[in-house]
């Protein structure tokens, strides 16, 4: 089992930045791929970015490349996100995934197995 808790949402201005973190706990935490996704009001849940177990690699859908940063620390259980030059389009409710797999790459939400309670993420135009 693995719960998993974000943090670091909140307002920013467009061109701003902000870096979410998400605490997990469980000891397969260093085995598990990890992701995140977002869901803005009215639209489906989508995939962001994600990271497999050694750090890498790394992918990300393609509004945020170049924007975004995925990273993880495995002493500490945490799988951060880096958003940079954020845009009001950015705005949304922010998840952490895991999946009980070494490897992810794209993930779809069926690929997810544990979910954390989401952040959000509002960018002011």
């Amino acid at each position: 089992q693995v719960q998993l808790v974000e943090s670091g949402g909140g307002l920013v201005q467009a061109g701003g930045s902000l870096r979410l973190s998400c605490a997990a706990s469980g000891r397969t935490f260093s085995s598990n791929g990890m992701g995140w996704f977002r869901q803005a009001p009215g639209k489906e849940r989508e995939f962001v970015a994600s990271i497999s177990y050694v750090g890498g690699p790394t992918y990300y859908t393609d509004s945020v490349k170049g924007r975004f940063t995925i990273s993880r620390d495995n002493a500490k259980n945490t799988v951060d996100l880096q958003m940079n030059s954020l845009k009001p389009e950015d705005t949304a409710v922010y998840y952490c995934a895991a999946r009980t797999e070494y490897y992810v790459a794209i993930m779809r939400q069926n690929d997810v197995d544990f979910w954390g309670q989401g952040t959000q993420v509002t960018v002011s135009s």
